[in-house]
């Protein structure tokens, strides 16, 4: 049972990769159906997002999906704005989306860049359309930023320059400027 005698809470899909002191937390919607089943971030075959981290200099290798637990000694840590539900985007029950579970996990970690893995994460965590790069407003007091979705669903309109710029100012928070 929860805490208010209701349902128990829906068990995450995959855990929350979060810890004091990251540079910048990923946002994705929500786990891919291979995700789930494979019980590992952005493991879809056609997914970019490791190849991307790598190609921008976020990470010194290529990690495989199962390595996400590593990310964290790259500053970097992981959640989605769908704990609950796994699937492509419009699969997800408008219920499982928890934006405010997201805004409440920023502020208790304090990383400086919220990053979303594409623009239906960024809006559902923002409440509003939006454009790829950063955003004027904070969330819980991190910078967001939004990227284009490393899905290979989304192949044809991934951009690599946004996540180069996104690139830049985390190599600029790491040197210090």
């Amino acid at each position: 049972m929860g805490a208010a005698g209701g349902p128990p809470p829906a068990a995450h899909v995959l855990p929350d990769v979060l810890e004091p002191g990251l540079l910048v937390v990923f946002c994705g919607s929500a786990a891919s159906t291979v995700s789930a089943q494979r019980q590992a971030y952005y493991a879809g075959p056609g997914n970019r997002f490791w190849r991307t981290l790598k190609e921008v200099g976020l990470t010194d290798r290529v990690l495989r999906p199962e390595e996400y637990r590593e990310l964290p000694r790259y500053g970097i840590g992981l959640t989605d704005v769908a704990k609950t539900a796994f699937g492509v985007d419009a699969q997800i029950p408008r219920h499982a989306f928890a934006p405010e579970r997201v805004a409440k996990q920023i502020a208790l970690y304090r990383p400086r860049i919220l990053a979303a893995n594409g623009k239906r994460a960024a809006e559902e965590l923002l409440g509003r359309k939006t454009t790829y790069g950063l955003q004027q407003e904070r969330l819980s007091g991190a910078a967001v930023f939004v990227l284009p979705s490393t899905s290979g669903r989304a192949g044809r309109f991934f951009d690599l320059s946004p996540w180069e710029d996104l690139a830049a100012l985390v190599r600029a928070l790491r040197s210090g400027s």
